[in-house]
């Protein structure tokens, strides 16, 4: 089964008949919801079922890492920020691992059981300190903690039947800028990035990871595309180098990062669509802009871009839930969180 390139998002709390309509459009893969869509579990469930009515087979999405980024609250577990696992770590490394494994069944058994498909998780990225959007959000301050513990994440996840997707690739921890907000640099040199950001990447690679979302900077020594545009990082390290096989999915289009020279004459999101796709990338998101969407859609329905038979791999796979379980992963996230 083919899916089309677009992941798009919906504005409110249910679906409009305008919404229900663009769902249908051929080259809608997959759907992520934020915060603005969500007041209760029962509220969810039956924009879920309406999503997947107009679109049995999107993969639907969310941002549920746990810390900063988490989209549903109320009625959903708190989950710690990740860099809680790193501090665990350094007092009892067993622990922290058996804890990390927990907090990614935590996790993603909330998110299955709603069926939704994915929580784009885990963070690779290195706390280096001075980023403003990663901080927290990580698994350590080296690569290997990251490495295991990110790992022991996934593995709990895999035990909810969700995929993992690594982001940002090849790192977004160094740079101190937001690339929601501003054009986002990094200086170093490929010989810097490779000996400590990419070796997440290359561990999680090695151990079964299903996606992979690039980061919206430009690593200016290596090449001048954000890495979401760049066949070389997409192509040529991570298909070849890394030998990576799944899915790769754009960050958000309508991010500030995600600036290119917009010369095709077909209009700036199409355009960033195309660079996107033409890159390497597998899913292109647009989100927070109804009409950008719409542009890129209309884009595809009018060219031979080919569909992806990459997506479907994404869809959860379903699992029984454990109250037990539940109730001990709910304890260590509160230990956690204090």
């Amino acid at each position: 089964m083919n899916y089309g390139r677009l992941m798009l998002d919906v504005a409110g709390l249910t679906l409009t008949d305008d919404e229900k309509e663009q769902l249908q459009r051929d080259h809608v893969g997959g759907l992520i919801l934020f915060s603005r869509n969500y007041e209760s579990r029962a509220q969810l469930s039956d924009l879920i079922a309406d999503i997947r009515l107009s679109n049995p087979r999107i993969v639907i999405a969310v941002d549920q890492e746990g810390g900063r980024v988490q989209r549903f609250r109320s009625e959903f577990v708190k989950l710690p920020a990740m860099l809680s696992l790193c501090h665990s770590h350094a007092k009892n490394p067993q622990i922290a691992k058996k804890q990390a494994v927990e907090m990614g069944w935590l996790m993603a058994s909330q998110i299955t059981q709603m069926d939704i498909d994915i929580s784009f998780a885990p963070v690779l990225d290195i706390h280096w300190a001075h980023s403003k959007v990663i901080g927290d959000r990580s698994f350590g301050k080296t690569h290997g903690q990251v490495s295991e513990l990110s790992a022991c994440f996934v593995e709990g996840m895999n035990q909810a039947g969700m995929r993992s997707t690594g982001k940002h690739f090849p790192g977004h921890g160094w740079v101190a800028e937001d690339s929601h907000l501003e054009i986002a640099r990094d200086e170093r040199e490929f010989t810097e990035i490779e000996k400590d950001d990419l070796q997440p990447f290359k561990a999680l690679i090695k151990a079964g990871l299903d996606g992979i979302m690039p980061a919206h900077v430009i690593y200016e020594k290596v090449d001048p595309n954000p890495a979401g545009f760049s066949p070389f990082w997409l192509q040529q390290v991570l298909r070849k180098q890394l030998q990576f096989e799944g899915v790769i999915f754009s960050d958000d289009l309508n991010m500030s990062g995600a600036s290119i020279d917009e010369t095709q004459g077909v209009g700036q999101y199409a355009a960033r669509a195309i660079h996107a796709i033409n890159a390497g990338c597998d899913t292109v998101l647009v989100c927070n802009n109804p009409q950008g969407a719409t542009q890129v859609l209309d884009y595809l329905d009018n060219t031979q871009v080919a569909k992806s038979n990459k997506l479907k791999a994404m869809r959860h796979s379903g699992y029984s839930f454990d109250q037990d379980r539940f109730e001990h992963a709910q304890s260590i996230a509160q230990q956690l969180i204090a």
